[in-house]
């Protein structure tokens, strides 16, 4: 989430599609987000553009499920 927040996309894309890949599985995540996993797969790509709506839903999920939690902090 850093590198998407300092403008870093395709990286913060790129560790994010890493993650899921190393818990979930994008099959799992398609079912949780009611979303196909192939678009899904497409929207964290290198020329995927999630949708905020989208990329927040993803978060959302991959922290109900791997139990990982984000926060923000004002620095």
């Amino acid at each position: 989430m850093e590198l998407l927040l300092s403008g870093d996309v395709e990286t913060g894309k790129a560790v994010l599609r890493d993650f899921i890949n190393a818990t979930i599985g994008f099959e799992k995540l398609g079912e949780l987000t009611d979303t196909p996993a192939k678009s899904l797969m497409r929207m964290f790509g290198p020329k995927g553009n999630p949708r905020a709506d989208n990329l927040f839903g993803v978060i959302r999920r991959l922290q109900e499920e791997t139990g990982v939690h984000l926060a923000v902090a004002a620095a």
